[in-house]
C-alpha cells in the first residue's frame, strides 16, 4: 500500500553524501545534520557552536582553533577534509531520512524514517576498525542494526561483521548542550584514538 502523501511531506532527506576515504580506520556516525539555517559550511558538524572540530583540533594538533576561521565564524572545510583523508576518518549519519518533530536538531525530537545501510558501508571499508557514535539516537539506531551492546559514554563494545571483529565506541556529544566540560570531552576522544592507534604520529 502506498504511503499517505500527507505523512511524507515533512520527511527530510540527508543533504550530504557519505564521506568515506578508502583508508578509513574509523567511521563517525551522528544522527542527522541540523537544519541548514544553522550551517556555517556545507559539511558535517556545520553548526559553529558545535565543538566537534574544536575537539579534534585539540586532540590531534593541541589547538582547539586549528580548524576555526574566527573572522568568518566558520570552519575551514578544506583543512578538515585534508585531515580526515590523512587520518583515515569517514563520516556520515545513522539516518538517510528523518522527520523533525520540533524543527530542531535535538535527537529527542528526531524520528528516523529510513536508516542508513551501515553494514553496507563497513563492508566497503576494509580497513575500518571501529564505528563511533556521538549521540543517544545514533547509538541506539546503530546497536539495533549491528546487534551490538550499547556501550557507556566513553566506552566501547565489540561486534562482528562477517569474519571481522570491530568496536562500537560511544563518545560524549560535541554539542554544548551536553553537560560535560570541553577538556573531559577531549580526554574521551583522545582515549579512543589512542586505542585505535590513530594519534598524530600514526597519520602517515
Amino acid at each position: 500500500m502506498p504511503l499517505n502523501p500527507s505523512l511524507m511531506k515533512d520527511v527530510e532527506k540527508h543533504p550530504l553524501k557519505p564521506f568515506l576515504p578508502k583508508n578509513a580506520k574509523l567511521l563517525m556516525l551522528g544522527s542527522f545534520p541540523p537544519p541548514q539555517k544553522r550551517w556555517c559550511m556545507h559539511f558535517y558538524y556545520p553548526n559553529f557552536i558545535n565543538d566537534m572540530w574544536r575537539i579534534l583540533g585539540k586532540v590531534f594538533f593541541d589547538d582547539r582553533d586549528y580548524f576555526v576561521l574566527k573572522e568568518k565564524k566558520s570552519f575551514d572545510k578544506e583543512k578538515i577534509i585534508d585531515f580526515l583523508n590523512t587520518a583515515g576518518i569517514g563520516i556520515y549519519d545513522t539516518a538517510i531520512e528523518v522527520r523533525r518533530l520540533k524543527g530542531n536538531a535535538s535527537d529527542a525530537f528526531l524520528e528516523v524514517v529510513k536508516p542508513t545501510d551501515v553494514k553496507g558501508m563497513l563492508t566497503k571499508l576494509s580497513q575500518c576498525k571501529a564505528v563511533v557514535t556521538t549521540g543517544t539516537l545514533a547509538t541506539k539506531t546503530l546497536c539495533e542494526m549491528l546487534g551490538a551492546e550499547e556501550p557507556d559514554v566513553g566506552g566501547r563494545s565489540p561486534f562482528r561483521l562477517g569474519n571481522r571483529e570491530l568496536f562500537l565506541y560511544r563518545t560524549p556529544s560535541s554539542s554544548r548542550a551536553y553537560p560535560l566540560a570541553f577538556e573531559k570531552k577531549v580526554e574521551a576522544y583522545r582515549k579512543m584514538f589512542s586505542e585505535l592507534g590513530m594519534g598524530l604520529s600514526n597519520m602517515n
